[in-house]
């Protein structure tokens, strides 16, 4: 099952079971997004612990788990702020572009600008031993939608794919909407892309980054070692548990 439902969390699911252009496929229960994970308690936490996840890497600024929390003690934590610059929507948003523009060209400047913390989470998501891992952001949306597509295309998940399992956080937009509501009545959204996720906002990512290997390579100095890795984690022959080799 791909969407775990929650009572607080509105974006967590599996990123499992997406076949890959070489023929295997991604293992469920190892890889998961989601949104903040300050949100669990109650009935929400004991689902979550019934996981078994072993690893949190939270992509949000420290200022941001500052204000709001973090996830409960248990799981080892990595907090790996990808983002290093903050969004100026009145500025940087252009309606003639779009909504999609505006996300790629957010996306470029976390590819760009956290190479350190990208190469970091992955050298978490490919150990073995930190599995199950959860990565998350605020709205498990942008930040979180970048690494995870960057893990999906190196492990041969075909770009199609990877842009429609972004696009699923479209079902959690209204929720999304409806707390941010709750918290401002009577207040307007604060943009027109608030809470979206347009295919076409990953679809002009990945064309435009190209090679993810090669970004990964020559940008984020990976070493195929560690790719490698990562695909044994993570993928496995559709008919046993484990890839060869």
């Amino acid at each position: 099952m791909r969407h775990i439902e929650y009572a607080r969390l509105h974006n967590f699911r599996d990123v499992g079971g997406y076949p890959t252009e070489d023929g295997l496929q991604v293992r469920w229960r190892r890889l998961y997004r989601s949104d903040s994970l300050h949100w669990l308690a109650d009935d929400d936490l004991e689902r979550f612990r019934s996981l078994g996840v072993r690893t949190v890497i939270d992509l949000r600024h420290p200022e941001e788990i500052e204000r709001k929390g973090r996830v409960p003690h248990g799981p080892r934590y990595h907090n790996l702020s990808i983002e290093h610059r903050f969004w100026n929507v009145a500025e940087e948003y252009d309606p003639e572009a779009g909504i999609a523009r505006f996300f790629a060209d957010r996306y470029h400047e976390v590819a760009q600008d956290g190479w350190a913390e990208i190469r970091e989470a992955l050298e978490v998501i490919a150990d073995a031993d930190n599995a199950p891992v959860v990565v998350h952001c605020a709205a498990g949306k942008d930040r979180t939608g970048v690494l995870t597509a960057l893990v999906l295309r190196l492990l041969g998940v075909s770009e199609e794919d990877v842009i429609a399992d972004y696009a699923l956080t479209g079902r959690a937009t209204p929720r999304a909407i409806a707390y941010w509501r709750r918290d401002h009545p009577g207040k307007p959204l604060p943009w027109p892309g608030f809470g979206q996720a347009p295919a076409d906002a990953m679809r002009f990512f990945l064309t435009e980054l190209g090679s993810v290997r090669d970004y990964c390579l020559e940008i984020l100095k990976v070493e195929e070692a560690l790719i490698n890795t990562l695909r044994q984690n993570l993928l496995k022959n559709p008919d046993t548990q484990t890839i060869s080799g």
